[in-house]
């Protein structure tokens, strides 16, 4: 037998220090934005979201104008005025196509191209590769909050149009246009300007907080991780969804108590600025002809 010196058993052999601990792992690659580890539809939900923000601000903003100041002023040349100073800051050239037009078209397409990238992936989900069997699979469900921002875009695109468009087709300008050129046109034509109006309103007001709600984490089906279903979880659920529909009724109630109230009872303008507001009417494409 041959005798070996002793060693202390809790040393890494040398041959074996390489193996025995992991290689550390390479830093995580990522691209030129730095931007990694979310795929598309992330991405384009992050969009819709921080787009409503600015839109918000902007939402607030038109709001007071266009009905909180008249509700509280009881004047529309005294509400123009508030109107004319802040007009600047949102029908700027730079300004109204950063704050408005860019924040609005970004939540749309981005809403749409969520909705397409949810049926791709279906449509990779269940091996859907003929022409007939993508059209037998379903299209994902549209929610309550999209069918109404759905149903509020031609409501949107025709209150842009009447209101700002047209002015700046017909003048070049909406410089003369505010809260006296609305009123004009409520007494001028009432069922559909205040038909109109109040569905606008109406549809507005609930998408706009039903989508806060949901970014939230305040809608009805949105509960806590970890949470069990039951009767708790039910009673919690129904007390969301008074309380969401509550502030629609409250937002959508403090809207057209101004828009209704104030400025559609303002009545009809007279002379040669009455006459120009007739002559913008006249030249809405299509139903311009019986205005």
């Amino acid at each position: 037998m041959q005798e070996l010196d002793p060693s202390p058993v809790d040393e890494t052999p040398s041959s074996s220090k390489e193996s025995y601990f992991p290689p550390p792992s390479p830093p995580q690659r990522s691209s030129t934005l730095g931007l990694s580890g979310h795929n598309l539809a992330w991405w384009l939900l992050r969009l819709q979201r921080y787009s409503s923000y600015t839109l918000s601000a902007f939402l607030t903003l038109h709001i007071t104008n266009t009905s909180l100041i008249p509700l509280f002023t009881r004047s529309l040349p005294a509400s123009d005025t508030y109107l004319l100073l802040t007009r600047p800051y949102y029908q700027s050239p730079l300004l109204e196509p950063l704050l408005v037009g860019l924040p609005i078209a970004t939540h749309v397409l981005s809403g749409l191209a969520l909705r397409l990238q949810r049926r791709r992936k279906a449509v990779q989900r269940y091996g859907a590769e003929t022409r007939e069997e993508r059209r037998k699979l379903a299209w994902p469900a549209v929610s309550g909050t999209s069918a109404l921002g759905f149903a509020f875009v031609p409501l949107l695109a025709g209150h842009v149009f009447v209101n700002r468009l047209l002015p700046l087709w017909v003048e070049g300008g909406s410089s003369g246009v505010g809260l006296q050129y609305v009123a004009h046109g409520f007494a001028k034509h009432p069922i559909v300007a205040f038909g109109g109006y109040a569905v606008l309103v109406g549809v507005g007001s609930a998408h706009f907080v039903w989508g806060a709600a949901k970014w939230m984490g305040w809608a009805p089906s949105q509960g806590k991780r970890g949470e069990e279903g039951g009767g708790e979880r039910a009673v919690r659920a129904k007390r969301r969804w008074y309380g969401i529909n509550g502030v629609v009724a409250l937002l959508a109630g403090l809207w057209m108590a101004g828009g209704l109230g104030v400025v559609g009872r303002g009545g009809k303008m007279g002379g040669w600025v009455g006459k120009g507001y007739d002559e913008l009417y006249r030249r809405t494409p299509v139903v311009g002809a019986w205005m």
